[in-house]
């Protein structure tokens, strides 16, 4: 018996450490994502005026993307279409999931609103592969605990579920306005920060990797920076030169954000995690307000389709298989993440149906030399847009068609349509052909009463809208 016991415990013992040396092979995955940065407000990406270091260095030593684009102008449709791989209109999410955004009769209408539960997100893919997940900062996926990150698939949660918040800790009253704000780990348990939010997002990712350096690991590190309201450190303004007002502002944050990088990379290599990590950095749609933020040269800004709404900074590195120090020029989606980061765990992203995103890495080390995407698309309500090659086609409710050839013109400012309209009209085709595939959007008002319909059937609840 007591060799048997002995037995128990040292194939225990060598069972473990087999498996501390799988994780330990694995590739762990880390995605920075900023929200609402400028296009050109980055070093790495020309920036002359603000401070980007950790960044910069971040994209010498990987590789730029220099036309990469989200599926949405706005956050949470554009996260949507990230953590699924699929474009978001395909499940019906076209618009951000704001609570009250459809009636003031109802705050529930807010709960009712987030990613649907049938749709898988990366940490679903990833935890069978043998990955521990955890979201940290934005989650802006619903406020409703069946939407809650812990039960998406994610291990740990250290965020706000809201949209937007401030980055210091919220006032009573600012807790009880605006509940899905409020600072929270895991599920239930809510602390505010006791210092500033970027920092926070950094210190508590720093914990995750010492928590699990020998466990694979997914990141999603959701800076609410550099998104309203515009709160800087003193010690952050006091290192911007040359800028007033609001640029100020959002030149102090943006170093905050690039710190925040900074501490969470340099915490890799620490622990000798550098050489073994997949890092990506990037944003969720275009920067805000042109006067704000910079999308320089690209006209447009957040909400609206012009490169400056959907073309954001993204830069990928992974040691040993991405060559440092080039640029890629072809078009990428954010929509590749899923796929990406499921082939780097180990996992074949081919036998996921229905992705729309690629797997990136054959075509940026070159064994693939063709496009990752011939074709790409965006909607919201009626305005739709396609991407073809060079050519970009936009379509409005209530003006013509505008068509554009990006390497020509990368600022949109010559409209084409008149001269190609045979091009236009193909390119119609192609957009009606692709809606044709998609969900009819989730919270319009008529697909509410639809809802609710089914509800009052289904379970006899408190209908939604009654009204």
């Amino acid at each position: 018996m007591k060799n048997l016991l002995n037995y128990l415990i040292i194939l225990t013992a060598i069972t473990s450490f087999s498996c501390s040396i799988r994780a330990q092979n694995k590739t762990n995955i880390i995605l920075l994502f900023a929200d609402d940065a400028g296009y050109h407000d980055f070093g790495f990406q020309g920036s002359k005026t603000f401070s980007t270091p950790h960044l910069d260095k971040l994209a010498s030593e990987g590789i730029v993307f220099n036309q990469a684009y989200t599926t949405a102008a706005v956050c949470g449709p554009s996260r949507a279409g990230l953590l699924s791989g699929k474009y978001q209109q395909r499940f019906g999410m076209e618009e951000n999931n704001v609570p009250g955004y459809m009636s003031e009769s109802s705050k529930l209408m807010g709960d009712e609103m987030g990613l649907p539960l049938h749709i898988k997100t990366i940490a679903d893919y990833l935890k069978p592969l043998g990955y521990r997940s955890v979201v940290l900062g934005k989650w802006h996926m619903g406020n409703a605990d069946r939407y809650h990150p812990l039960n998406r698939g994610f291990d740990e949660f250290y965020g706000f579920r809201g949209g937007a918040r401030s980055f210091y800790a919220l006032t009573q009253k600012e807790a009880s306005d605006k509940p899905e704000d409020r600072w929270q780990k895991g599920i239930g348990k809510y602390e505010e920060p006791k210092q500033y939010l970027t920092d926070e997002i950094a210190e508590e990712a720093c914990d995750f990797i010492d928590r699990n350096k020998d466990q694979a690991f997914f990141m999603y590190v959701s800076f609410n920076a550099v998104h309203s309201p515009l709160q800087a450190e003193k010690a952050d303004l006091d290192k911007v030169e040359g800028l007033t007002g609001k640029r100020k502002t959002l030149a102090a944050m943006t170093i905050a954000m690039d710190r925040a990088c900074g501490t969470i990379l340099n915490k890799l290599k620490e622990h000798g995690l550098d050489e073994n990590t997949l890092v990506v950095f990037s944003n969720d749609n275009g920067g805000p307000e042109g006067t704000l933020t910079s999308n320089y040269p690209l006209s447009g800004c957040k909400s609206n389709h012009l490169e400056g709404g959907i073309r954001v900074p993204c830069v990928m590195k992974l040691p040993g298989v991405i060559e440092g120090g080039k640029m890629y020029r072809k078009a990428v989606s954010i929509l590749d993440m899923l796929p990406t980061f499921v082939n780097v765990a180990g996992g074949n992203a081919t036998k996921i149906k229905g992705l729309d995103g690629v797997d990136l890495l054959p075509y940026i080390t070159k064994e693939d030399a063709s496009s990752p995407h011939e074709i790409l698309f965006w909607k919201k309500e009626n305005r739709g847009v396609v991407l073809q090659g060079d050519w970009k086609m936009m379509r409005y409710p209530d003006r013509p068609a505008v068509l554009y050839n990006l390497e020509k013109d990368i600022t949109e400012s010559n409209n084409l349509a008149y001269k190609y309209p045979e091009k236009v009209q193909a390119m119609y085709k192609l957009l009606w052909s692709w809606e044709g595939e998609l969900e009819r959007p989730l919270w319009q008002l008529k697909r509410v009463y639809e809802v609710n319909a089914l509800r009052r059937m289904d379970d006899k609840r408190t209908p939604l809208l009654d009204k």
